[in-house]
């Protein structure tokens, strides 16, 4: 059987028409010669009819079928006020099971007392949730619109590498062992930073891209080891452009998505003046604690005292432009050294981060020295960013505003985990997968790789 409408598709005015529905068994009820079957699916749910068919009593929860009949009107009274397709339920003539189901390990309307555990172990179950699936359609939704946005605009979308160099600052880099280069790993992209500043100095001017990152960090409620962001960036473009495009973008996108109109320009304070006020980067100044408030946090610190190092590392990436004015403040006074960086927080949430960026190889390498990296380290783990620099770098800025974060805000949930399809546990394992696993010693072998005893460790 072909289905021919979808179980939230069914009105009144469809009433004696012939139907095919496909989809999952959600409840069964059984009043004597009669059967009521609830069948779902993504779109919906319509109540079914069994009159006297044997085969409707092998029907369990989460069952796949399909089915034939004749759309009716409810009798008066049994009307489902609560769905749309409420008015009407099929009278089933044709049934065909696709495919059985074992018991679900916890019921779709009654999942909230069940572990994040055994719902990240079954996520393919979880995900059968509408209230799930819609927060991955809001995603959907608002990355669509995003795209659209910026391709109008002039932004092209470019995909950057995922195997790339390890340039580790700040948190860990995921790596991985060359089979071809024994001694030598690629590592997993924390940001497409690099690649796109190279972008801009191919002449592109206008980069956005969805791009997964990943770090290999501690995590919390806000954090997973890969992650998906909003990454852009401009060519011959200041503060005041950039704020105008993501103010642009996400009005934008709250409307299309949500219905949402936001006040723009959003409200701008400096770093000093959220410490002075809030004692938080990333203050919520909401009076009222509902709706979505905005806030761009600009003038932060470039560089931050390292303590337990005792020497001056960034507060944000090595790449970021320091304000004109203090840049003869690098070498004696680096405390003082304002940056053209700035945030984007939402609701005392911080979703977005950038920085007009260094496009000059002399001061490139000023702030290099100024945090402890000699000329050959530089060199090594920056020389082609520094060489590019030397063929005509324009000057250029962006920000990287991320999504699950974001998403998250918009469904009003309270973790990232949410919005992901297939999220991480705190601990970075995957319960459905079981990832991280072994692997055997052949491929550990061909690695050129060889474990310690305790399993924690390895060693070429």
């Amino acid at each position: 059987m072909k289905r021919t409408y979808t179980c939230g598709e069914l009105r009144a005015e469809d009433i004696g028409k012939k139907a095919v529905l496909t989809g999952w068994v959600h409840k069964r009820r059984d009043h004597g010669k009669l059967i009521f079957v609830d069948i779902r699916d993504r779109y919906g749910m319509t109540q079914i009819v069994f009159f006297k068919m044997k085969a409707a009593e092998e029907l369990r929860s989460e069952y796949v079928i399909a089915v034939k009949g004749i759309v009716q009107k409810r009798p008066d009274g049994t009307e489902n006020t609560g769905i749309p397709t409420g008015k009407v339920e099929l009278g089933v003539s044709e049934l065909e099971i696709l495919n059985p189901s074992l018991t679900p390990p916890f019921e779709l309307d009654n999942a909230d007392g069940i572990s994040e555990e055994v719902r990240l172990k079954y996520r393919y179950i979880d995900l059968r949730r509408p209230d799930v699936q819609k927060k991955l359609i809001l995603r959907h939704r608002i990355i669509k619109s995003m795209r659209d946005f910026l391709d109008k605009k002039g932004f092209i979308e470019v995909e950057t590498p995922v195997l790339t160099k390890s340039t580790p600052e700040g948190a860990r880099d995921f790596l991985v062992p060359s089979r071809l280069n024994h001694g030598k790993f690629f590592a997993l992209p924390q940001s497409p930073q690099l690649f796109k500043q190279l972008l801009m100095v191919s002449g592109l001017e206008r980069y956005f891209q969805i791009a997964k990152c990943f770090r290999d960090e501690d995590l919390r409620s806000d954090r997973q080891p890969e992650f998906t962001q909003l990454d852009m960036e401009v060519s011959f473009t200041d503060e005041e452009e950039i704020f105008a495009i993501i103010e642009k973008l996400l009005f934008y996108v709250f409307k299309e998505t949500m219905g949402l109109e936001l006040k723009t320009p959003f409200p701008r304070m400096s770093y000093k003046e959220t410490m002075e006020k809030y004692n938080s980067d990333k203050p919520d100044i909401r009076e009222n604690r509902t709706g979505f408030q905005f806030l761009w946090v600009t003038s932060f610190p470039l560089f931050k005292y390292n303590e337990e190092e005792k020497k001056w590392d960034m507060e944000h990436h090595p790449f970021t432009y320091p304000l004109v004015e203090d840049i003869n403040l690098i070498e004696k006074e680096p405390a003082r050294v304002r940056s053209r960086a700035y945030d984007l927080v939402i609701n005392g949430v911080e979703i977005a981060s950038g920085s007009i960026r260094i496009h000059k190889r002399e001061l490139q390498e000023k702030i290099f020295k100024r945090i402890g990296l000699s000329m050959e380290e530089a060199k090594e783990r920056f020389g082609f960013l520094l060489e590019a620099f030397e063929y005509g770098a324009p000057p250029h800025g962006g920000i990287a505003l991320g999504l699950d974060r974001l998403i998250a805000l918009m469904a009003g949930s309270d973790t990232i985990r949410d919005v992901i399809a297939f999220p991480k546990t705190q601990k970075a394992a995957c319960p459905l997968t079981e990832a991280p696993s072994s692997v055997d010693e052949k491929q550990l072998k061909e690695l050129g790789i060889k474990l310690e005893k305790d399993n924690t460790k390895s060693n070429l």
